[in-house]
């Protein structure tokens, strides 16, 4: 097979995006992740099967939806308020084909690395002139190693900057592989514990950190990106999710000793925002709220890791 035959599943295409790397690039989101961050800002990237958001304030009862449905996932509950029925639903999308009124979308599609590359080298002017390229994100690109392969693999082939998102859980031999086709990754560590890793995203941070390692030595470029979440509101001290990260300065300044000997292009702080939360309503999700930190604090924590020698900065 080609690398232009490979399919993969993809939740999004973001062009002119000016955070995920260096000038003017295009990201590419990948449908499907292995880390569950009780902060997530992309939830709809969880699963990598398509699925329907609803947003009730949009819908206008006109019942469409219940028309073409095949499933019978569209049900009005016992106060008569419309709900999907999750265990029903396999994501088809002939409802949010039906909605004319933008309550009902489909998010998720599978595609071949030719049909997006064919998209993303449109672009090739902006990201020439700007400096910028093509980031793969998600999700966790990662974890759909050959869709990633081939989609570098072309990049490669036309001259494109690539940048590989990542939060590092998957095993060595992954980034071996591309490790020469990409030109920068973009590494998220999210504790330094492992203890506080599986509390914040259901899993250890073992792996993650030795991939780390691996890539410092091999000389990769990286810039390690680190999410600020603060509390979680209504919480209280340690039983705040939030609160295990980026509320205790001594894990973070413990985040700063395993990174001191590590070769880096850049630490970025990610601040937590509320984009997420919408998104995990359209799913039916489990929603959690945290603040959203005041500029000052995150200067501060980039402050402390400057003077320890980390060339750190605040990504707004």
């Amino acid at each position: 097979m080609s690398p232009r035959e490979v399919r993969g599943t993809i939740f999004n295409v973001q062009p002119f995006s000016v955070y995920d790397g260096p000038g003017i690039r295009t990201t590419v989101f990948f449908k499907g992740c292995n880390l569950r961050c009780v902060w997530c800002h992309n939830p709809e990237s969880y699963t990598y099967e398509p699925q329907i958001q609803f947003q009730p304030e949009k819908c206008i009862g006109c019942g469409a939806c219940f028309a073409v449905c095949p499933r019978k996932a569209h049900v009005l509950d016992e106060e008569g308020v419309h709900r999907i029925d999750r265990r029903n639903c396999t994501g088809c999308g002939a409802c949010a084909g039906e909605c004319f009124a933008g309550a009902l979308a489909l998010t998720g599609r599978n595609v071949t690395a030719g049909e997006l590359f064919s998209m993303l080298e449109q672009d090739r002017d902006y990201f020439a002139r700007s400096g910028g390229g093509v980031t793969f994100s998600g999700g966790e690109c990662m974890t759909q190693p050959e869709f990633l392969k081939a989609l570098l693999t072309q990049c490669r082939e036309a001259g494109i900057h690539t940048a590989v998102d990542t939060a590092g859980c998957v095993p060595s031999e992954r980034f071996e592989e591309i490790l020469p086709l990409a030109d920068l990754f973009l590494y998220d560590v999210k504790a330094a514990r492992s203890e506080t890793h599986r509390c914040l995203t259901g899993v250890g941070n073992e792996q993650i950190l030795d991939n780390l390692r691996m890539l410092s030595d091999r000389g990769a470029r990286i810039i390690v990106r680190i999410p600020y979440v603060p509390g979680e509101e209504g919480a209280q001290g340690a039983q705040s999710a939030g609160n295990a990260l980026a509320g205790n300065v001594h894990e973070m300044l413990e985040i700063a000793e395993i990174l001191k000997p590590l070769r880096l292009e850049a630490v970025e702080f990610l601040a937590y925002h509320r984009l997420g939360e919408g998104k995990r309503a359209s799913l039916d999700m489990e929603l959690k709220k945290f603040g959203v930190p005041a500029p000052d604090a995150v200067e501060e924590v980039c402050a402390k890791f400057r003077k320890m020698g980390i060339p750190a900065r605040y990504s707004r």
